[in-house]
């Protein structure tokens, strides 16, 4: 089972802490504010009231025992700033910080941050793609522009192979997948033959799944 450090029950904190419950995760819960703690003890095996500022406190919590330690202190960048140094300096085995604004993310990540989330900037992403196209139903976004995304198949694609429609060649663009009936099944053979009412499974950089689909 893994183990998780929460340090601020920013909005994101908590949607985290109740989602790596619900995972069977071991979360530990860390925030100055009592009353941001007390809601949120039932999801946390162990939770402290405390300036998590404080290299001492920080201490205490053996930081380099969990698999990894969030920063969710919502718009204070300064403390969060502060608390990602602290952690990686006394040996977090990995480092996921919030951050509100873009400029943050690049100060986080030098500070010792090993990966930023921008929990505004990535819905709107979402919400976008999702209703900006009547083909993309899902995406999940992995790093450097790529992500995955669930589309449904081209009407000229029916009844075609990946061998005759020459997807990667032509659009750059990897399936991985189809989607039927809301059961996934690699996509194996290059003469596997696609059909109306399936949907793909692709791998792509985003600049080229926008021009696929337009």
């Amino acid at each position: 089972m893994k183990s998780f450090l929460i340090i601020g029950m920013s909005t994101f904190g908590q949607h985290l802490l109740k989602e790596l419950y619900d995972k069977k995760c071991d979360v530990f819960i860390a925030d100055i504010n009592e009353n941001v703690i007390t809601p949120n003890l039932a999801y946390a095996v162990t939770a402290k009231i405390a300036d998590c500022t404080d290299e001492q406190v920080l201490k205490s919590f053996g930081v380099d025992e969990f698999d990894s330690c969030f920063v969710c202190l919502g718009g204070n960048f300064t403390e969060a700033l502060e608390v990602a140094s602290i952690l990686k300096e006394l040996g977090a085995k990995k480092v996921i910080a919030e951050v509100n604004r873009e400029r943050e993310k690049k100060f986080l990540l030098r500070n010792g941050a090993d990966m930023v989330v921008y929990p505004e900037e990535d819905m709107a992403i979402r919400v976008a793609a999702e209703e900006s196209s009547d083909s993309v139903f899902d995406f999940f976004e992995l790093s450097d522009g790529y992500s995955i995304y669930e589309i449904s198949v081209p009407s000229a694609w029916a009844g075609k192979s990946l061998k005759e429609l020459r997807v990667r060649e032509k659009y750059n663009i990897n399936i991985i997948a189809v989607k039927q009936d809301g059961h996934i099944v690699p996509v194996l053979s290059p003469d596997s033959r696609f059909t109306a009412d399936e949907h793909l499974i692709v791998m792509c950089h985003k600049e080229d799944i926008t021009k696929f689909i337009k």
